[in-house]
């Protein structure tokens, strides 16, 4: 249990880094508000339309009597608007990192230079271009695993008492896993680390990974939120990435001990 606390702490350090670092913030901030503003936008077209878009999907309930046509109707229209939320914090990530890959790609290997002891950060020495194709193709390939788990707990939610209690823990797990996974791919695709090999090293310590991605989880439901927190999110994820790799860190962003974490051995 001692790595959910180093998950966290890995967190908290990324935040702190950034902090520390206004310049890097400032930019990093960027690619969240252009992803927020046209989620929006496609949540609000969806909130204005959807219902329309519901009729003309059910003709057949065209000649169904009141009130059975307006409630199945707006059982779907909500249903329709929930997915398209739950899409929305699932690959919200993505499409961040998406949209700010150079953003985000300079300020990990600042992070790396800065908490590394001789300096240097590790690159992937592949073109821009090579590097945005790798990285989308890779958050596809995330993004449908995620949203097998995502219909799945929708599902879920519906059985009485344990879709309104367990399932949404688990989803907060599932959610953070995968949030995970796509922070720590800005540092681990600079080191020429595949997916299937990132999700191998991701699933060999996931108490630390959930310490991590957890808490974002509960946080990147409010969108907002996110922005805010996203350039931290990648600073922690680098510092987490040089852990699972056990590379050498040397400053204030070295890994705690036992001691620091309030946790005796």
């Amino acid at each position: 249990m001692r790595d959910l606390g180093v998950g966290f702490r890995y967190l908290l350090k990324g935040q702190k880094w950034v902090a520390r670092h206004g310049k890097q913030y400032g930019f990093g901030l960027l690619p969240g508000l252009i992803t927020l503003v046209l989620y929006a936008a496609a949540l609000i077209v969806l909130a204005l339309w959807g219902a329309d878009f519901v009729t003309w999907a059910t003709p057949f309930a065209d000649d169904w009597s009141s009130p059975w046509d307006g409630l199945f109707r707006g059982f779907l229209t909500a249903v329709l608007f929930a997915l398209g939320l739950l899409l929305s914090v699932i690959t919200f990530t993505a499409m961040t990192l998406l949209v700010g890959q150079p953003f985000y790609e300079s300020l990990s290997e600042k992070v790396d230079r800065d908490v590394s002891p001789d300096g240097t950060a590790p690159e992937s020495g592949l073109p821009l271009l090579r590097d945005l194709w790798i990285s989308g193709r890779d958050s596809l390939r995330i993004v449908a695993r995620a949203l097998v788990w995502a219909v799945l707990l929708f599902a879920l939610g519906f059985v009485p008492v344990a879709g309104q209690t367990v399932v949404p823990v688990i989803g907060f797990f599932v959610t953070g896993f995968f949030l995970t996974e796509e922070l720590t791919a800005v540092a681990l695709q600079r080191r020429r680390i595949e997916l299937r090999e990132r999700l191998g090293l991701l699933r060999s310590r996931k108490t630390l990974v959930w310490g991590f991605g957890t808490p974002l989880a509960v946080a990147f439901v409010v969108p907002f939120v996110a922005v805010f927190l996203m350039p931290g999110a990648v600073a922690g994820a680098t510092l987490m990435a040089r852990d699972l790799l056990g590379e050498e860190t040397s400053g204030p962003a070295a890994p705690a001990g036992p001691g620091e974490l309030g946790v005796t051995p």
